[in-house]
């Protein structure tokens, strides 16, 4: 009998997921004012942005790299590499050693404007938020940098954008325009944090912020009665870059001859996030086949991936990420099923479907559902196996058409429209 109402109960959800997304379609398609009206007549609009990651080092595919980057054409845009967030944890061995090597060289490159039309830098602070006595340390050591970093740039009150809960405090005292929260992860469940601490910070911002941002639609049903004013936004593809990646001729020498078919994954490969020992399980189950994975494997668990069949091509630019999965047969996304995943949106599903590809992926995220028409399930490696036979088997380019017509129209300027008609717009915290 539970298993029956809860079954329900998901349908309804599912249900109330599908009008709010389709209520927020038909909104925002209509009658778009120019971004100047929207800003109350202001000619320029000036962001400084608390990143959630690295521009250095990090996939470029992130909404905050996406959006500043539209912004950044309506005014000056500084973007803060991410502050730490995590406790350290030196027991991690080559892989802590690493992190601060990369971050040290981070914080030396100064501040610089990039090819994205928008400046970076990574100030320095202590990676201790967790500690109490630390914070006023960090907030008046972060505040002396920016207070350089925005008279060099002429900043005076910026929309300030917030993708870190650790920068909270600091950005809570400097004076601004807007503030924006963007909620895009379940920062507390993110592993080795101060889960106090980030809960603290995050239901600070929410209730401070202008505009709360959610990609998640479960986590903005959850949420959004803890916002001023909050908005689900679907993440955004860069559709055209992975739509004609087929179109150039021209194959990585990498993966050029690998051999057929390949089954690939192109991100991140955290231990929180890929399950491993699917992908080896898998592996193991289809070795006629060859699995290629493209991203930084910098997990604990990177040195088990040696199978004959599975192929490491290491981290890639995000320009040449589409020349990498053209080669695929079938994309996957092989997630661990935790409240972190539960609560993502990967912009990566969207960029195997510009493509074309035949998707098979976990039920790790809520956002699948509204791709289950498209998407293969499968949770055990004998049903993911078969999923991914059947994919492969069932291709076409009638099916290839229309995986692109599902996310044809995300596109990153829509996203940053909506954003700017909301930051804009007088209201409260609504349902879209």
């Amino acid at each position: 009998m539970l298993s029956r109402l809860e079954k329900i109960a998901n349908e309804q959800r599912g249900s109330r997921r599908k009008t709010m997304r389709a209520n927020c379609q038909e909104q925002y398609s209509n009658d778009f004012l120019s971004a100047s009206e929207k800003m109350d007549g202001q000619k320029e609009m000036d962001v400084l942005c608390f990143g959630g990651e690295d521009w250095w080092y990090h996939n470029r595919a992130h909404i905050d790299f996406q959006l500043m980057r539209r912004f950044a054409k309506q005014g000056i845009v500084l973007y803060i590499n991410s502050i730490v967030m995590q406790k350290p944890d030196v027991r991690q061995g080559r892989k802590f050693v690493q992190k601060l090597i990369r971050k040290a060289k981070s914080i030396s490159k100064g501040l610089k404007k990039t090819k994205a039309g928008f400046w970076v830098c990574s100030p320095f602070s202590l990676p201790a938020h967790h500690v109490a006595w630390v914070r006023p340390l960090n907030e008046m050591l972060l505040r002396f940098q920016l207070s350089s970093m925005t008279r060099k740039l002429r900043i005076r009150s910026p929309v300030i954008w917030v993708a870190c809960p650790t920068a909270c405090d600091v950005a809570l005292s400097m004076k601004k325009s807007r503030l924006v929260y963007q909620r895009t992860d379940c920062y507390e469940a993110y592993p080795n944090v101060d889960v106090e601490t980030i809960t603290t910070y995050d239901r600070k911002l929410k209730a401070e912020a202008d505009l709360t941002i959610f990609v998640n639609s479960s986590l903005y049903e959850k949420e959004t009665g803890q916002c001023k004013k909050a908005i689900y936004l679907d993440h955004g593809v860069d559709f055209e870059m992975f739509a004609v990646a087929e179109q150039n001729q021209q194959i990585p020498a990498d993966i050029a001859n690998i051999k057929k078919p390949i089954v690939g994954y192109f991100g991140g490969h955290a231990d929180h996030k890929v399950d491993i020992e699917l992908i080896l399980k898998i592996a193991e189950l289809l070795p006629e086949v060859s699995f290629v994975i493209v991203g930084d494997c910098a997990g604990s668990y990177s040195h088990r991936l040696h199978e004959e069949n599975i192929c490491l091509l290491g981290q890639k630019s995000y320009e040449q990420i589409p020349h990498y999965g053209k080669c695929f047969d079938v994309g996957i996304l092989p997630w661990k099923i935790n409240r972190w995943t539960e609560a993502a949106n990967p912009i990566k599903l969207k960029e195997y479907l510009a493509l074309g590809k035949p998707v098979v992926s976990t039920s790790a995220f809520t956002e699948l559902e509204q791709y289950l028409d498209i998407v293969y399930q499968a949770n055990t490696p004998e049903d993911f196996a078969k999923c991914i036979k059947k994919a492969y088997s069932e291709n076409s380019p009638e099916l290839m058409a229309k995986r692109r017509q599902k996310v044809a129209l995300s596109s990153w300027d829509s996203k940053a429209e909506i954003v700017l008609h909301e930051l804009f717009t007088k209201g409260e915290s609504k349902v879209p």
